[in-house]
């Protein structure tokens, strides 16, 4: 990859490359009673306790592919729902004195660098304007609201940001990149819990500095003081509607409509005395910020048989018993109707969660068969309509061909073995390869997201776009298996250029960005599991 001061993402890409003889660069030891506060919360804002509603809209996680019979009202049990089954609490872990949450959407660490705005107007019991969500809470906070407004067609969208320095605090320079996959996994949750309640997700790309103007991440005096001011900044990410009339998803529409606003609250101090700076963070961020402004036109999908069915799991209790492995169990394995499911799930589609891609796909995966019935072990290529099925190098893998008609593989899947192994020597180059974990090997598959970087050099935003893609993916993977009786978990942690030198891939605009891995999950007796609002309980069903 290129080294060159025009390129400084992809200069930032290399630089931030775990190898085998050292890792990026990083604080190398924590403090964990120093950590950088989870949730942020505006102090002197207006607050909107949400309806803990989401269990009204259940119904099959099959089925999310398709329209309920009726969608849901635009109303506080809608809003309530969205967020509870996409950026809410999940449930609280404790092993002795030590309690955390988990979240609907997956982070890696856990450190949650992702803050969600709501923008909404014409919703009945909900002022018109811009409201913070409060997961700790599951409430919103008034931002910018509008004192009065005329009568118009309801609508709402979601924006998200993120403060980097709560990843960058326990991972340094890389923290970038582990930033754009929890917005990738968090567009991927608003999208499935948007298509469990009828509605429709479209990405309106704006200028990062516009986005700012409207999230209220610009307005820096709001901030408290701190020794660095990057350990406070939100840097703003996204936005994706629900509900959009043309003349509502544009930048100047937006910008008008916030023109009388008035803004409430301070948001409270993430970390305000750091113990380290990684300004590489920030130079990345500024280098593959959006310049342009459009409502995303759905890319053209090409035409796929309907995902397979899944198992009758209902979507919200999917959702929300979404976990993060810590351990799997070797001795079991993936039924094979069931792992061509999980990747049929990752093909673009227009449903959820690709709905809330803007960018047409550009990763491919690369798959470490472990433990799936009826393969044989080793490893497989799946392109996902990219190119990367021309990227393996043939003398490499002489023995490389399409997957047997007879092994049960849809054809559309186009899976390719690249070579067959046995199970000991796929474990070997797994777990090393995934930085010597052994949840990537003792699985029943794992696998390398595989981005094509090329155009990044030229248009800095692609970088994002394509880490956020992965995260879509991750999320998609996390789901299925869930669904499957199975769990997956998000691997940032991995062997770059090794993963390239072991697949046979030569072409450095291709560039591993995310691996993940998929098995039957041993749990932890030690750790006891809380809901996630126990003071609210009462309002449950």
């Amino acid at each position: 990859m290129s080294d060159s001061p025009q390129s400084p993402l992809l200069d930032y890409h290399q630089r931030t490359k775990h190898r085998f003889e050292a890792y990026a660069e990083g604080p190398g030891q924590l403090d964990w009673d120093a950590q950088p506060a989870p949730f942020r919360h505006y102090l002197g804002a207006p607050r909107t306790i949400l309806p803990l509603s989401a269990a009204a809209f259940e119904r099959p996680f099959g089925e999310l592919d398709r329209p309920p019979a009726r969608s849901a009202t635009l109303d506080l049990d809608g809003i309530g729902a969205l967020f509870e089954l996409s950026l809410a609490i999940s449930a609280w872990k404790s092993w002795g004195p030590n309690r955390w949450a988990l979240r609907c959407n997956p982070s890696s660490g856990n450190l949650h660098p992702v803050e969600a705005y709501l923008l909404c107007s014409g919703v009945n019991g909900l002022a018109d304007g811009v409201h913070h969500y409060d997961p700790l809470d599951h409430a919103l906070e008034g931002r910018a609201l509008l004192a009065t407004a005329p009568p118009a067609t309801p609508w709402l969208a979601i924006g998200l940001s993120t403060v980097m320095w709560r990843e960058a605090w326990k991972y340094g320079e890389r923290a970038f990149r582990y930033c754009q996959l929890d917005v990738g996994h968090a567009l991927a949750a608003v999208a499935y819990a948007a298509r469990l309640l009828g509605w429709q997700t479209r990405p309106l790309a704006l200028p990062a500095d516009t986005l700012g103007r409207v999230l209220g991440c610009t307005r820096t005096d709001d901030f408290a003081p701190a020794r660095h001011a990057c350990t406070e900044a939100e840097e703003a990410e996204a936005l994706l509607f629900l509900h959009a009339p043309s003349g509502a998803a544009t930048a100047p529409a937006l910008a008008q409509w916030l023109a009388t606003a008035q803004w409430h609250g301070s948001p409270s101090a993430i970390d305000p005395a750091p113990g380290y700076r990684w300004p590489i963070v920030g130079t990345a961020a500024g280098a593959s910020r959006c310049r342009g402004a459009t409502l995303a036109t759905p890319p053209q999908w090409p035409p796929l048989p309907p995902v397979r069915p899944a198992p009758a799991a209902g979507a919200v209790q999917v959702i929300r018993q979404r976990r993060s492995a810590q351990r799997f169990d070797p001795a079991r394995s993936l039924p094979r109707e069931a792992f061509y499911r999980l990747l049929d799930a990752t093909l673009p589609r227009s449903c959820a969660p690709f709905d809330a891609q803007a960018s047409a796909p550009a990763i491919a995966l690369l798959l470490f068969v472990l433990r799936v019935e009826g393969l044989p072990s080793g490893l497989y290529l799946l392109p996902r309509g990219t190119t990367a099925a021309s990227l393996i190098g043939a003398t490499r893998f002489p023995a490389r061909r399409p997957l047997a008609a007879d092994s049960g593989c849809p054809p559309h899947l186009a899976l390719e073995v690249l070579a067959e192994l046995p199970l000991q020597a796929v474990q070997r180059l797994a777990r090393s390869l995934s930085c010597h974990q052994d949840i990537a090997a003792t699985s029943a598959f794992s696998l390398g997201m595989l981005a094509d970087l090329g155009g990044v050099d030229s248009d800095g935003h692609l970088y994002r776009e394509r880490l956020r893609e992965a995260g879509l993916i991750g999320h998609t993977l996390y789901l299925e298996a869930e669904a499957a009786g199975m769990r997956g978990t998000g691997i940032g942690c991995f062997f770059d250029d090794p993963v390239h030198d072991s697949f046979g891939i030569d072409d450095p605009h291709w560039q591993s960005v995310y691996h993940f891995t998929v098995g039957a999950a041993l749990d932890d007796a030690r750790i006891t599991t809380a809901p996630a609002y126990p003071q609210r309980q009462r309002e449950l069903p």
